[in-house]
């Protein structure tokens, strides 16, 4: 740490102590993902670990999901409200999904858990990790039901609520042990379709916390009396930190609005308006006039706007500030209540953290392009296209939850190309490795591959989208998609073209298109049918006609871009009898 410390403790401890509490925090994060029982956790890592001061605000991550953990600390917040720490013991935990009493959306699962000093009369921290669960109950098989209008129908709504409770007892480490409650975990059990899936899913998150405590308290009885001081340096450090790159930013109001295509329920063009002023050290992000909360499920609670509004602010300044509660400190949000920014009771509010969440990220990314073009990268997919299929699986009779999101191209940028085939801004997953997709459940991977010609044109091109192929197998299952940017595009900068928008088909066996289907949509789907899902490209950067040839021509050798492509927006003219060239085609379906 650079600036002189105010808290009386030299700057080698701070140092010493903050990578301590970030090495706690990313420890955490290896024992959910390595003791996690579903595909979910421990292939596509869809989860995030942290830990807070005893004030409940946050000191260390993971980097992990940007979607958890901007809106984690509303979820200790609430839990800390629900049980303040002097009703709390040792080896207690406090669990909760309710996005409307600090969580995101229902099949996110947050366990917070108090740590005590060693005497085990104080809580000098807590520990917490949210984790998404394959299914939570619901209308549908994986509870991400595009066509849900209310919450009651997306599953299981869990309010702060005591999950373990301390024995007493102590570990052979000197940690306090917890049981977790069987009347809690019963209740859970019994709303889901894959209960044993969803217990161990459970106990890693519980281990996940264990560790957590352990390693804090190690850290505590190193560093004694210093601790407390330091944490509280720390968040001033990244405050300091966070304002001095805001004060680099030019002063001034920025405007800028995107929009989500639909909710599912015939309403269109739900823009997200934002009105980013930057005045000092300080910004506000203002969210009035967005679209009024809608039918269907793509209201996003405040904690996820909050989180997607901090990630896009973070990613225009120095990536090396340390991530903790004081970063956010010079970030004013407005969300009007009743917008699909902040809805109330009884919103449906499953893809405001999947979809909401990406436009609003594009929204905010797009009016700080105007502050600082060069630090902001064009759009990327702007979606997580989410997939669910469920059913009994017909190997053995059991009831099985699928869910995963899709990768897709990531936004050209000043500094080069965008990404092809990732998990983009608010989704940090990895995908679910054929072989364990196919070994976990009744289905197959048929096709999966980068979409030619999807990523949009620029000096620095976009990211190119996927395509992936699923087949039922031997059974009728419940497909549902919940996926955004199938009418509009991903925006390109400075210049740069479109990105491609996404699609999704059912086809026949030899992969040619037989049904568009809608971006919001579930159906049940006959044994031996194959959807087939597109994503969109990112936005491209810069004037296409500065990209340089050579750039072109690697893209034609890989196969990325076509000839036809080529021509139309490089003016790239491709000798066809050149046995070099590729004969690859797009998918046709770029401009849906």
């Amino acid at each position: 740490m650079s600036d002189a410390p105010d808290s009386g403790v030299d700057s080698v401890t701070l140092e010493v102590i903050r990578n301590g509490c970030e090495a706690v925090a990313e420890e955490m994060n290896a024992t959910l993902v390595r003791t996690g029982y579903s595909p979910n956790i421990k292939e596509r890592q869809d989860c995030s670990t942290a830990l807070f001061d005893a004030d409940g605000e946050m000191i260390a991550q993971a980097e992990t999901m940007p979607v958890h953990l901007g809106a984690m600390p509303y979820s200790v917040a609430a839990a800390v409200e629900a049980f303040p720490p002097e009703t709390l013991s040792p080896g207690d935990s406090v669990l909760l999904n309710d996005p409307f009493r600090g969580g995101a959306h229902l099949p996110d699962l947050t366990l917070v858990t108090p740590i005590f000093d060693a005497d085990g009369d104080e809580v000098i921290a807590f520990a917490a990790n949210r984790a998404h669960h394959a299914d939570i109950g619901g209308s549908t098989a994986g509870s991400v039901a595009a066509d849900s209008t209310e919450i009651y129908q997306e599953g299981l709504r869990i309010p702060p609520v005591k999950f373990e409770a301390g024995t007493g007892a102590v570990a052979a480490d000197g940690t306090p042990e917890g049981e977790v409650r069987d009347d809690v975990l019963s209740m859970i059990l019994a709303n889901v379709r894959t209960p044993e899936e969803r217990r161990g899913d459970l106990r890693a998150q519980v281990a996940a916390n264990a560790t957590g405590r352990r390693r804090f308290r190690e850290l505590a009885a190193e560093h004694g009396n210093d601790l407390a001081p330091a944490l509280e340096e720390i968040k001033d450090y990244s405050e300091r930190r966070m304002r001095a790159e805001l004060a680099e930013l030019p002063d001034g109001t920025y405007e800028f609005a995107d929009a989500l295509d639909d909710d599912g329920r015939g309403n269109e063009d739900l823009v997200v308006d934002v009105t980013l002023t930057v005045d000092g050290d300080a910004v506000t992000v203002d969210f009035t006039g967005t679209a009024a909360q809608t039918d269907g499920p793509i209201n996003a609670v405040l904690a996820v706007t909050a989180s997607a509004t901090y990630y896009a602010v973070r990613c225009v300044t120095d990536p090396d500030i340390p991530p903790n509660h004081g970063c956010y400190r010079p970030i004013d949000i407005v969300a009007p209540e009743g917008t699909i920014v902040n809805p109330t009771l009884p919103a449906a509010v499953v893809g405001g953290n999947l979809e909401t969440s990406q436009r609003v990220t594009d929204a905010v990314l797009g009016a700080l392009a105007q502050a600082a073009p060069e630090a902001v990268a064009a759009a990327g997919q702007g979606t997580m296209n989410n997939v669910t299929l469920g059913g009994t699986d017909p190997r053995d009779g059991s009831p099985y939850a699928f869910y995963e999101t899709q990768g897709g191209g990531f936004g050209g940028r000043a500094s080069g190309d965008g990404m092809d085939g990732v998990h983009v801004h608010m989704s940090n997953t990895l995908n679910t490795p054929a072989e364990v997709l196919e070994t976990a459940y009744p289905l197959r991977i048929e096709r999966y591959e980068l979409r030619p010609d999807s990523g949009g044109a620029g000096e620095s091109r976009g990211g190119l989208g996927l395509r992936r192929d699923i087949r039922v197998r031997d059974h009728t299952a419940r497909f549902s998609l919940l996926a955004e940017r199938h009418e509009s595009h991903p925006y390109g900068l400075a210049g740069g073209g479109e990105g491609a928008n996404g699609a999704a088909y059912l086809v026949d066996d030899d992969g040619e298109d037989l049904e568009k289907l809608p971006a919001k949509h579930t159906r049940d789907l006959t044994a031996g049918s194959v959807v087939s899902v597109r994503t969109p490209g990112g936005g491209g950067y810069g004037d296409p006609d500065d990209r340089p040839d050579e750039a072109v021509e690697r893209d034609l050798r890989l196969g990325k871009l076509t000839p036809e492509v080529a021509r139309e927006q490089y003016g790239y003219d491709v000798d066809e009898s050149d046995d070099d060239a590729p004969d690859g085609a797009s998918d046709g379906d770029t401009d849906d």
